[in-house]
């Protein structure tokens, strides 16, 4: 038996020697975008850009706003109100004031609740009946595994919340709103104002219907995964991979209190998690862009006889209840990387910049990560009105924002094409082979789990223990006694872990993600202040 083993880990070492050349090798070809590279669709778009007349400020009272910000949801109300602190004169104009009712943007990780703390918006989780969350409990196929995350160093304050999403942003608006400089309106922005290549402000139309101009030297878009602003200011790719079926269990005790629950599931993962004291959200993924119809009954039919027989025992009722409640909404899960066309005076943040799968939670960890690097970088600067000057500055932002975002990012589109089932049998090795490599407790699940929790936001982590996990099921195929079919497998399954990871790598950007100090934009210093 230690002669097998010795000659498995031997393999092990050759298999991921192998899996190192051929990462270097691939990144050669990966090479970034042009820098304004357009869609033909983008190119071609009138909606989201107007040309600046350049008529009287002062017409629509906008002569005395520092930066305008479009979107009040989680990346625009944190955003206002981190900078409304720092004495900006802010104004925000967000589509509906009233409380959002979603289905994501419900859990926030624990990396995420210490960036809430620096923000000093951490009161907002508290009453809105916000459940603390420890960790993950994975289920497949009759096993099960509790992994927790690692805050043994950390206060005890300091865990994952989960929520109603509505109830957390109302409370980050209405304390936003109780800054005097900082000033939320209803309204929809139409078009960025534009005057020789710089964004001077926006167009929008007020609750009453009235149009207006509102005038900044820094506007931030921050509209959402819907934005129909982010054409001129980014290469919009996005991807739908999947949509989310969401419901709500009332009264269910979950098998492993304040965790999160995620099914391996068959074709892909559902996942559980509570939202208050009472209820339990459930999020089914169901992959494509199409999903069965909820209004004819085919959505329930599916839930019941596909979904429900996967679900653990002790939830099995409660989740049949939700789904005759009749409750069901659908949500498409969007993934888009971020590329930036450095405009002056305006900036993308939020599900309007980055998205990426849900099933991790990240987002909301990856936006206030985000205002965390934007707050240092402007709060040495007093005047915000040399646009080109500042749009060069903030170029850094794309680079140091990457450690936390490219990790989350990376994370989330990798574990998800991993979870999801497959015929192929390489596939299904590498799936088998990520649930036991997690149950084995230790670095095996500690590391990982607290990429995940955005504790640990460093990339080459996270590549080498996804490599990890794929070498961990070589070497289970190997042993024994190798076979033929066995080391194709293998082979199959160390070049599907590659053809997994490393186009997002590239959507992410290698050089900006492993070596961001590399980048000019990295050193970019304040603009000096000029002197009178």
């Amino acid at each position: 038996m230690v002669d097998l083993s010795l000659s498995g880990s031997v393999l092990a070492v050759l298999l991921g020697l192998i899996a190192v050349f051929w990462f270097f090798i691939i990144q050669r070809h990966i090479s970034g975008r042009p820098k304004h590279k357009i869609d033909d669709d983008v190119a071609t778009s009138t909606t989201t850009t107007t040309e600046y007349d350049g008529e009287n400020r002062s017409k629509d009272g906008n002569d005395d706003v520092d930066i305008i910000i479009v979107g009040a949801g989680v990346a625009g109300a944190a955003l206002a109100h981190t900078l409304g602190k720092e004495g900006r004169r802010v104004k925000v104009i967000e589509r509906d004031l009233t409380e959002p009712d979603r289905i994501v943007g419900e859990l926030l990780q624990p990396g995420g609740y210490l960036k809430l703390q620096e923000l000093g918006l951490e009161d907002c989780v508290e009453k809105i009946d916000a459940q603390r969350v420890f960790g993950y409990a994975l289920f497949k196929d009759g096993k099960s595994t509790r992994l927790s995350y690692p805050l043994e160093k950390f206060h005890s304050d300091v865990a994952g919340r989960s929520f109603h999403n509505g109830r957390f942003i109302q409370r980050m608006r209405e304390k936003a709103a109780s800054l005097p400089n900082v000033k939320l309106e209803q309204g929809t922005v139409m078009s960025l104002l534009e005057q020789k290549g710089t964004i001077r402000g926006v167009q929008y139309k007020t609750k009453s219907g009235e149009e207006l101009k509102a005038y900044a030297p820094l506007t931030v878009v921050c509209d959402g995964c819907f934005s129909n602003l982010r054409r001129t200011l980014c290469d919009p790719k996005v991807d739908v991979p999947s949509c989310f079926v969401g419901l709500v269990l009332e009264n269910c005790q979950l098998p492993h209190e304040n965790h999160g629950h995620v099914v391996l599931g068959d074709p892909s993962p559902i996942l559980f998690y509570p939202i208050s004291s009472t209820e339990v959200r459930c999020l089914v993924d169901v992959p494509g862009q199409k999903v069965p119809s909820i209004s004819n009954g085919e959505m329930a039919k599916y839930l019941k006889s596909v979904v429900a027989p996967q679900v653990p025992p002790e939830i099995k009722d409660s989740f049949i209840a939700a789904v005759d409640k009749g409750n069901i909404r659908t949500m498409p899960n969007r993934s888009m990387p971020a590329a930036p066309h450095p405009t002056p005076g305006a900036l993308l943040m939020g599900d309007a910049f980055n998205m990426r799968h849900p099933l991790t939670g990240g987002g909301m960890t990856v936006a206030l990560s985000d205002i965390v690097v934007l707050r240092d970088l402007l709060k040495p600067l007093r005047d915000l009105n040399d646009a080109s000057t500042l749009c060069r500055y903030l170029e850094s932002f794309y680079t140091l924002r990457k450690p936390v975002a490219s990790t989350i990012n990376t994370l989330a589109g990798a574990l998800y094409k991993v979870f999801c089932a497959s015929p192929d049998q390489a596939r299904k090795e590498m799936r088998e082979a990520c649930f036991d490599y997690l149950s084995l407790g230790g670095v095996f699940s500690e590391g990982p789990v607290s990429l995940l929790s955005g504790l640990n936001p460093r990339p080459l982590s996270l590549v080498c223990h996804f490599f990890a996990v794929a070498i961990f099921g070589v070497g289970r195929l190997l042993l024994p006694f190798p076979s033929p079919k066995r080391i194709w497998i293998g082979a199959r399954l160390i070049s599907g872990a590659s053809a997994i990871i490393f186009p997002i790598i590239k959507a992410e950007g290698f050089r900006q993600m492993f070596f961001p100090a590399t980048v000019p934009a990295y050193y970019r210093a304040p603009p000096e202040v000029k002197k009178l």
